[in-house]
């Protein structure tokens, strides 16, 4: 690991219908990023089209993977030197449903692609109806100076083998594009679940919410301790943490728990 701090970044905003209106909002919060020395912006899911109520308009609107939202971000990414990682609404293939899909994109193209594996059909929503589940396969990883990312979405945080098969991938920080709906509790369960896959596996989560009134925001990092680094309260914003890469070892030395596990994660 290097000695040099990782400058990472949770942008909020939210989302909406008009795909303009979300590239201009993710330009800005990146040359605000960039500006207090991000290397690295995570932004929320959907980040390129979201409606609610969901309706025929996602796959209207749903793009390929080297579509304009990718080729907008590669631009972006190019002109700043930066990787952004955010949410697309991904064509499906039986053009009945999208893929709720995660990017990571870099100047010289798509580093990582995530999609969702474990979709929200829970607390009265059925996200299932309109998306197709993404297929279980390897962490897709990749590398930035020397730190190793994997990606997940929003309710996949409920589901610890999720963050589990990243730690197995030897990631050092777990991204998490997310749209967490509010409802009671749902703030106390964001935050405890971000801060416990960063516990359990002793890397870093950096999760990025939509804001209220539809999300519950508090976008944050967490370093291996399950410490809050920086964090976004419940206005549009982005906040940046200059990370340590080799905290993790120094956590892994006094808390070895993923060497003393006896349980290995299995697809089902």
């Amino acid at each position: 690991m290097t000695d040099r701090r990782f400058g990472l970044a949770v942008a909020q905003f939210a989302p909406s219908a008009s795909r303009e209106s979300n590239l201009s909002a993710i330009e800005e919060a990146v040359q605000a990023a960039v500006a207090r020395g991000a290397q690295l912006v995570v932004f929320p899911e959907y980040s390129s089209y979201f409606v609610d109520p969901f309706d025929d308009t996602l796959v209207q609107n749903a793009e390929d993977l080297d579509g304009p939202f990718t080729a907008a971000l590669q631009s972006l990414a190019a002109r700043h030197g930066i990787v952004v990682v955010a949410g697309l609404l991904e064509r499906a293939d039986d053009g009945r449903r999208v893929r709720n899909t995660v990017v990571a994109v870099a100047g010289d193209g798509i580093r990582s692609v995530y999609r969702k594996l474990h979709l929200y059909d829970a607390f009265g929503q059925r996200e299932s109806d309109w998306v197709a589940p993404g297929e279980i396969a390897p962490p897709d990883t990749f590398e930035v100076d020397g730190l190793r990312f994997g990606l997940m979405t929003c309710y996949d945080l409920r589901f610890p083998e999720v963050a589990r098969t990243l730690a197995d991938a030897h990631v050092d920080v777990a991204l998490v594009p997310a749209e967490w709906v509010r409802g009671p509790l749902k703030e106390d369960h964001w935050r405890t679940l971000v801060q416990a896959r960063a516990i359990e596996n002793t890397f870093f989560v950096a999760g990025a919410d939509h804001p209220p009134p539809l999300g519950v925001g508090h976008s944050m990092i967490v370093d291996p301790q399950g410490v809050v680094l920086a964090a976004v309260g419940t206005t549009t914003d982005v906040t940046v943490a200059h990370i340590d890469p080799n905290a993790i070892a120094r956590v892994r030395r006094v808390n070895p728990a993923l060497d003393l596990r006896r349980f290995r994660v299995t697809p089902r």
